[in-house]
């Protein structure tokens, strides 16, 4: 390892230890009751949880899924409903880690039949199906699920925002170490692998099937986790909310924005995406839809290789050949 390559991991990382060290003291420093900073950050912990959990599946296993929402919604119904049952309490770490690994179980078995038979685009569809699947499911549920209504929670138990806040920054540093560490080990060069070329991966010797299954099962565990917290925040858990397409979407524009297959793409474009979508909605409360799908549009035609790639030599350069070739397009249909 080069000295220049260990003093860039070291200011990394004392870099990344400082960011933590003030998140973890910020919610001290102000109103934590009253500042929508606080609000804003425990939402956005959540975002890059459920897009870290996506990156996996499809930028380092290259399946890309479109039903997080269902894993979203079941863990937050298995928490709701263990809770109600009184076998978990009011922010029960164990209701919580049921939810994910609920979630991750049925990721497992749905997985099996749809990434040996559907690939790419098909794939997608297919989860796309799994969270309407659920959605009516649920709907239909009866006095288990509490129907369309869905299911009402003690909100008398709320005391503060901190345990949120705490909880949804510790899933996210889970996330982020789990992802860091699987793609540094065997597993995560499988992977890779599989990625790139799924055919010469298979021979050899890597087991498709099962690393493919790995990846999703991960995915779904920490959106499971998410889930489960929204609700103990939410307090309401209904098919509605939960088992709406936005948790689906949300991971995907993140982790595509942010800069797909890395680390710090999620990150990035979890924070960037939340923020253009709240200042948008305080400041343009009509046409913010408008406006924050505008920025969309811009930034993936710009920036297609997502914000991380500001940091690469050429991105100045394909930026600009966007913005010709943009341009160039549109005189000649003016013409």
């Amino acid at each position: 390892m080069s000295k220049k390559l260990f003093h860039n991991r070291k200011a990394g990382g004392l870099s990344s230890l400082a960011i933590v060290g003030f998140l973890l003291v910020f919610p001290f420093l102000v109103d934590f009751e009253k500042s929508y900073a606080v609000y804003f950050l425990f939402l956005t912990f959540l975002y890059i949880s459920l897009a870290q959990g996506w990156n996996v599946v499809a930028g380092y296993a290259g399946q890309p899924s479109l039903g997080q929402h269902a894993f979203f919604g079941l863990g937050a119904y298995l928490m709701a409903i263990s809770w109600k049952a009184g076998w978990t309490a009011y922010l029960d770490p164990l209701a919580m880690i049921f939810a994910g690994i609920g979630a991750a179980l049925l990721a497992v078995i749905i997985g099996m039949p749809l990434l040996t038979k559907l690939r790419g685009d098909y794939f997608a569809l297919g989860t796309l199906g799994l969270g309407e699947i659920l959605r009516v499911i649920f709907t239909q549920g009866g006095a288990v699920t509490g129907g369309p209504v869905g299911l009402m929670l003690p909100s008398s138990q709320y005391k503060s925002i901190i345990p949120y806040y705490f909880l949804a920054l510790f899933i996210a540093l889970l996330s982020i170490i789990c992802v860091w560490t699987l793609m540094r080990s065997r597993v995560g060069l499988a992977l890779v692998a599989i990625r790139e070329d799924e055919q010469a991966a298979a021979a050899n010797g890597i087991h498709v099937l099962k690393f493919k299954i790995v990846a999703f099962g991960l995915g779904a565990f920490f959106t499971g986790l998410c889930g489960s917290l929204y609700g103990y925040y939410l307090f309401h858990v209904h098919p509605a909310g939960f088992f709406n397409l936005k948790w689906a979407l949300l991971p995907v524009l993140m982790t595509i924005l942010g800069g797909i297959g890395t680390i710090m793409g999620p990150i990035i474009g979890a924070f960037v995406l939340a923020g253009v979508f709240e200042l948008a909605n305080m400041w343009l409360p009509e046409i913010h839809p408008i406006f924050s799908g505008a920025f969309i549009i811009l930034l993936m035609l710009f920036l297609p290789g997502g914000v991380v790639s500001l940091g690469k030599k050429s991105s100045g350069q394909r930026i600009l050949r966007g913005m010709f070739s943009f341009r160039l397009n549109f005189r000649k249909r003016e013409a």
